[in-house]
């Protein structure tokens, strides 16, 4: 059982990881992007469509990537160059998706298309217990393994990633030293929203071969939280991923064991595992992005 619940949890939780680090970006940057929900809701039907109609899930995630970006492009527009107050545009954004993919995804639902196949990676998904867990898994999980290593090493290895930094520290020294702070908060917001276009799609296309309104199920807001309780760094913002999708895996897997656990109280436990789980981990030494608390209080 122990191994079915954390290899289950990897797959949902990669729904998660791709949009944290997109949000993680944004956010290293000065930037609160609450319609990281809307851009996952966009991406999970846009995909959806898009894999169905041309049965091509390749063109799907690409779809499903550029309307979660679109979504966060608007947001970004507003809140970038006409410096709108980022939580109440957050919203709007979220709630114009929401109300947009319901219109359009009405017609789709409870529609299924086949899910992604699995791929076992060669000698190491042999390995007793890890090899279950880690690597008998779909493409776009294995890619969450990248994404991990990469979104370190463009943070804290790369002159971008200290210009993203530097940006959410101190705009007018980025801006000083020859580099436009808007533009790069901008490109930060364009690529948190891919990503979280991404995760939608791998959601719908990947992990329930279906689509639902609403589907994401404050998804998206649980990706803010992990950025945050996690201290803005890397590592943990991947363990709360996978920790969140660990939980849902778990209570589901109860479901099917049969065992007798309150319906509200299961539907509860990943946000109270993880939110619980993030606040201890946040007691440890992180401090926040200081353009971060700046642009907050506009």
């Amino acid at each position: 059982m122990i191994e079915i619940i954390l290899a289950g949890g990897i797959a949902v939780g990669t729904v998660l990881l791709l949009p944290s680090f997109g949000e993680l970006v944004t956010e290293r940057a000065g930037i609160t992007n609450l319609s990281v929900e809307g851009s996952m809701l966009a991406g999970a039907l846009t995909a959806f469509i898009v894999a169905k109609t041309t049965g091509n899930y390749a063109f799907g995630f690409l779809a499903g990537a550029f309307a979660g970006m679109l979504v966060a492009a608007v947001f970004g527009s507003a809140v970038v160059f006409a410096r709108a107050n980022q939580l109440a545009t957050g919203l709007i954004c979220w709630f114009l998706s929401l109300g947009i993919t319901s219109v359009i995804g009405n017609s789709y639902n409870g529609q299924a298309i086949h899910q992604l196949r699995q791929i076992d990676i060669p000698g190491l998904s042999s390995i007793p217990f890890f090899g279950n867990i880690f690597f008998q898994h779909d493409v776009v999980v294995y890619f969450g393994y990248v994404a991990i290593a990469a979104t370190a090493w463009l943070l804290y290895k790369t002159k971008t990633g200290l210009i993203i930094r530097g940006t959410g520290e101190r705009r007018a020294v980025v801006d000083v030293s020859g580099h436009r702070s808007s533009l790069v908060q901008f490109a930060a917001v364009l690529a948190g929203g891919l990503l979280s276009g991404v995760g939608g799609a791998y959601l719908s296309i990947g992990q329930v071969g279906n689509w639902a309104s609403d589907m994401t199920n404050g998804y998206g807001f649980i990706v803010v939280a992990i950025v945050a309780f996690s201290g803005w760094r890397v590592s943990l913002t991947a363990l709360g991923s996978y920790l969140f999708g660990m939980s849902i895996s778990a209570a589901s897997v109860l479901q099917a064991q049969g065992i007798a656990v309150n319906q509200y109280l299961l539907d509860s436990l990943p946000y109270i595992i993880t939110l619980v789980a993030l606040i201890l981990a946040s007691r440890t030494n992180s401090r926040q992005p200081e353009g971060l608390a700046d642009s907050l209080s506009m």
